[in-house]
């Protein structure tokens, strides 16, 4: 456990930061991206939202769930960098040379450059299907593309794939992590030896909303804490969200793959759940997605990852209406279909404000300071394509025949106990003793039709943790920081925020 004030340190660090450099530092604004669904009925059609992103917000990279053509095309011209999306079914087809080609050309070369489409999902979390058809075709698929790709005169788009952190058998301590029994040889080191190999993300979906109880709150919202330790490292965490990318680092490292890249495909918190729930409303969203906003801009990493950046999307951008499951699944929203704000972030360009949300339970929400300047326009695709080539395409496909590789989903995955979190963690709709839990997701939209015609991460994802000793803090929003002003530090102007 970390002594009480290296953890003052820490935060006073984090505000002192922000205050020093909004004083010092031109505006800027580090890459944030959001995830674009369209299961709602009173959604506004793709121009007037691709025109809103541009010309009112902040947001610079869109993903997208499929590749559907008035939404790709919307986006021509905007600067917004795009991902789109081949749906699961497509794998089997994108494996072989041909089907690879024909895709490429009826999903890319009608829309690329003029929309820049910056990377393609191979899929959406397809580690958890239990599909061994798709299992075993996905790294060859994920090969196919890229070649393909390169050979259409596109070298420049990434490919890679979401997880769920289904796909670690162990992520409680960070340090002990590790992938999946079968998974780990069969699939992940070819896979990562290929995001190595082409300079991609290894991409994944972290939610701390759907690892937490009424005990660890405080630690998933990034509130100050006394936190958890990492017997293995020596190490306190006092965010979830952080301990959930140094497990998944901590398992790319024991493969030999530290140096890759880590994406963050989706995150967020809902702002209405069950009546009675805990943590949830539009005070603890707009909590969450501030703090990831800042980690965003700041450039500071994490305990395991100093001084990195993640390539980050939030989840979602609009409340969808006709999403199935609880109410949660409906209120992941930054925006309402209207356009209008749920809570304010600081990602509006003009600084619309919604009306004041109600307070945290635990801590008086703090608003966000007003936005400062425009976002800095992403590099137009062509220019990009001549100015460099994408490394060579070298790697081999991994054996397909493993049986192995095939296990089952982690859906299923017994909950975790006081003591710390098992293979592929899955809470139970309320806890003992531990007050009120997220609410189920739908496991349906995390399969082939949610990939191809629908969006989101509603697989209950693992990352648990056992509650830190005084988790709740009535002095937390003492400590937030305006999302303005965390907007403002650099990453060459980061401090030591883990001391």
């Amino acid at each position: 456990m970390a002594p009480p004030s290296r953890q003052k340190r820490h935060h006073a660090a984090v505000v002192l930061a922000a205050f020093l450099l909004l004083l010092v530092a031109p505006p800027y604004t580090a890459a944030i991206g959001v995830n674009y669904g369209t299961k709602g009925d009173n959604l506004p059609p793709p121009a007037k939202v691709a025109s809103f992103l541009t010309n009112r917000t902040r947001i610079d990279r869109v993903k997208l769930f499929d590749t559907n053509a008035d939404m790709v095309r919307a986006f021509a011209g905007t600067g917004i960098a795009l991902m789109v999306t081949a749906g699961n079914g497509d794998i089997p087809k994108l494996a072989t040379k041909d089907g690879a080609a024909a895709w490429v050309s009826a999903n890319v070369a009608p829309y690329y450059p003029a929309t820049d489409i910056s990377l393609v999902a191979v899929g959406n979390e397809i580690m958890a299907t239990a599909d061994k058809s798709l299992i075993t075709s996905l790294v060859p698929a994920m090969r196919a593309l890229k070649a393909a790709l390169v050979a259409a005169g596109y070298p420049r788009i990434r490919v890679s794939t979401p997880h769920s952190l289904g796909i670690l058998s162990v992520s409680e301590p960070p340090s002990a992590s590790r992938f999946r029994d079968g998974f780990d040889r069969a699939v992940f080191a070819p896979m990562l030896e290929f995001h190595r190999q082409t300079r991609s993300p290894f991409m994944v979906n972290p939610y701390p909303y759907f690892g937490y109880n009424g005990d660890t709150l405080a630690y998933a919202l990034a509130r100050p804490n006394p936190g958890v330790p990492d017997p293995g490292t020596g190490i306190t965490y006092t965010s979830m969200f952080e301990a959930q990318l140094d497990a998944v680092f901590s398992a790319m490292k024991k493969l030999g793959f530290g140096d890759v890249e880590i994406a963050v495909g989706e995150t967020g918190w809902p702002s209405k759940a069950e009546d009675g729930q805990v943590g949830v409303s539009a005070a603890e969203a707009a909590e969450y997605n501030r703090y990831l906003i800042g980690e965003a801009s700041a450039g500071s990493g994490t305990p395991l990852m100093p001084k990195r950046t993640f390539e980050t999307y939030i989840f979602s951008l609009f409340n969808e209406n006709l999403k199935p499951g609880p109410v949660a699944e409906r209120n992941f929203g930054l925006f309402q279909a209207d356009l209008t704000p749920v809570y304010d972030v600081g990602l509006m360009k003009d600084g619309v404000k919604t009306a004041p949300a109600p307070a945290p339970a635990a801590a008086q929400q703090t608003s966000a300071e007003e936005a400062g300047a425009p976002p800095e326009s992403s590099k137009a695709a062509k220019k990009r394509d001549r100015e460099a080539s994408a490394p060579a395409e070298t790697a081999t496909a991994p054996a397909s025949g493993d049986d192995d590789a095939a296990g089952p989903s982690p859906a299923g995955a017994p909950a975790a106990t006081e003591g710390g979190s098992t293979a592929g963690d899955d809470k139970t709709t309320e806890e003992e003793g531990g007050g009120d839990a997220p609410a189920a997701a739908a496991a349906g939209d995390s399969s082939e039709p949610a990939a191809k015609d629908g969006e989101g991460s509603t697989e209950k994802k693992p990352g648990t943790s056992p509650a830190p000793d005084g988790a709740a803090s009535a002095a937390a929003a003492d400590l937030l920081v305006p999302i303005s002003s965390m907007l403002t530090v650099t990453a060459a102007l980061s401090l030591p925020f883990h001391m």
